[in-house]
């Protein structure tokens, strides 16, 4: 059987921490930041972790050997 192949547009978005959990980047943080408050740009700014559910689909299907 082939090996899988990882999706890389998923590969780009998420990494994976040593104790398993999925980190990303925050959105909303690119463009249009004179309306956002400062509170509210330095929260975005800190990255963002996946919630437990779909923790095990991005690890198995999306990021076969992240």
């Amino acid at each position: 059987m082939p090996k899988m192949k990882t999706k890389r547009a998923a590969a780009k978005r998420f990494t994976l921490t040593a104790d398993g959990k999925v980190k990303y980047k925050k959105m909303n943080t690119r463009h249009i930041l004179t309306k956002k408050t400062s509170k509210r740009k330095r929260h975005l700014r800190k990255a963002g972790f996946v919630a437990a559910g779909p923790v095990h689909m991005i690890k198995k299907k999306l990021l076969p050997y992240g």
